[in-house]
């Protein structure tokens, strides 16, 4: 399915390299798919229980909404604009490099490099798993529920987490200022960076 419009997919078993290329007004629903490229310079994507498994899924697209849905991937998101996801578990290598206005609400992110070179970045009551070397040179408003390994060089806004393993600051290519923010039991906030 490339370059199509309008289409509604339900109980669905894919597998296909290039699904839903340059496409719009797609939505799949209780799907099961196999896919690299899924999605790729798409617009007006709508996913609702779907479970994903590939590789650089949902680059260059524009106004995608994933909901309830499980997607393992590799560097997903890259340069997509009005992404919002909720409810669901996210695992990949480098997930949302350079996206904007990406939006993650009560999700699970799990492995390596997430969310690096976005803008406007916001996670409302995420989870992170296995997380180190995030959020490196981006605008964010981040509020994490439980531990971050590592967070690197924050460009700008603020992360609050349950605890951080660490965080470096250094060798960066350009002025961060991003604050990294320990949520505290009695309510506080405790400033680290």
């Amino acid at each position: 399915m490339r370059e199509c419009a309008n289409i509604r997919l339900e109980h669905c078993q894919i597998e296909s390299q290039e699904f839903g290329w340059k496409s719009r007004g797609i939505a799949l629903t209780d799907t099961d798919i196999v896919s690299e490229y899924l999605f790729m310079d798409s617009c007006d994507v709508t996913l609702r229980s779907v479970k994903m498994k590939g590789k650089y899924s949902f680059q260059y697209m524009e106004h995608l909404e994933i909901e309830d849905c499980e997607l393992d991937t590799k560097d997903a998101f890259w340069h997509s604009r009005s992404v919002t996801v909720k409810d669901s578990i996210v695992k990949g290598e480098y997930l949302g490099w350079f996206s904007e206005k990406l939006i993650l609400i009560n999700c699970r992110i799990i492995r390596t490099q997430p969310l690096c070179y976005c803008k406007n970045l916001k996670l409302i009551n995420c989870t992170m798993e296995d997380t180190d070397l995030a959020f490196e040179y981006l605008d964010v408003e981040a509020d994490v529920r439980g531990h971050i390994l590592s967070v690197k060089n924050p460009k700008s806004g603020r992360i609050v987490a349950d605890s951080v393993g660490e965080v470096i600051c250094g060798d960066a290519v350009m002025e961060c200022t991003g604050e990294v923010v320990l949520r505290e039991e009695t309510g506080r906030k405790k400033d680290i960076a």
